[in-house]
């Protein structure tokens, strides 16, 4: 798949986090390749939209918590530009720099999608060289277009193990983009460790309904073959 670069739509999913989202909007809402930012609120009750809207950011809210996979295809149902950029909306210490390592092997034919490798990451990912549940990605709007209905009645947290698996049937690199200076707050502190450690639960509940305990195995396997480290 060859999709000449015109600019990206950056889709932000949110749930309750205020208390980060605006420096993540920032970041990107300036970023010369991002045409728009289209936040989407899923169903948050500490005034994240208000954050976007207030940018003068495309918002839309969900009726209710829905979660993040539908909350995405929500945000890709808006898209006109060539490209894709998804950013998690907790991200502490994100600079414009960031966002240009990111794109930049997509932007010049590297890979064909690219994925982010936090500084919190686990040892395990950061030792492998790529995290293949980081919800931070770039990648041309083609991979998706007509995954929409599907992407939208994934489980909750499935998101990403989907987006691997059409990566690996493109048959193209994937680039592992090092981010030393980015973390994502751990869900137990964010959200109390009993809610949090659920959420985690729920999380791999998730991703192992999506492509079965076997496939994230190989999926790792494959994904490890196809990496391009930046």
């Amino acid at each position: 798949m060859k999709t000449a670069i015109e600019q990206f739509t950056c889709i932000v999913p949110t749930y309750n986090e205020a208390a980060r989202i605006g420096r993540v909007l920032d970041i990107a809402s300036r970023h010369p390749l991002v045409r728009e930012v289209v936040v989407v609120d899923d169903g948050s009750n500490d005034g994240s939209a208000d954050l976007a809207r207030t940018r003068g950011l495309r918002t839309l809210m969900l009726p209710r918590n829905l979660g993040k996979a539908t909350a995405v295809a929500r945000g890709l149902e808006l898209v006109h530009t060539s490209h894709v950029l998804i950013l998690d909306a907790d991200l502490v210490g994100l600079t414009t720099a960031d966002i240009d390592h990111l794109l930049r092997p997509v932007v010049t034919g590297t890979a064909i999608a690219s994925i982010s490798l936090r500084g919190n990451a686990p040892l395990a990912w950061r030792l492998l060289g790529f995290d293949y549940i980081s919800g931070e990605r770039a990648f041309p709007y083609d991979l998706v277009a007509k995954k929409l209905p599907e992407i939208e009645n994934l489980p909750r947290f499935g998101l990403e193990v989907y987006l691997n698996e059409l990566i690996l049937a493109n048959g193209e690199k994937i680039a592992s983009v090092r981010w030393p200076g980015v973390v994502s707050p751990a869900k137990v502190t964010k959200r109390g460790t009993l809610t949090g450690l659920t959420d985690d639960v729920r999380m791999i509940a998730d991703i192992y309904r999506t492509v079965g305990a076997r496939r994230c195995i190989r999926q790792s396997h494959g994904l490890a073959k196809r990496v391009v480290t930046c």
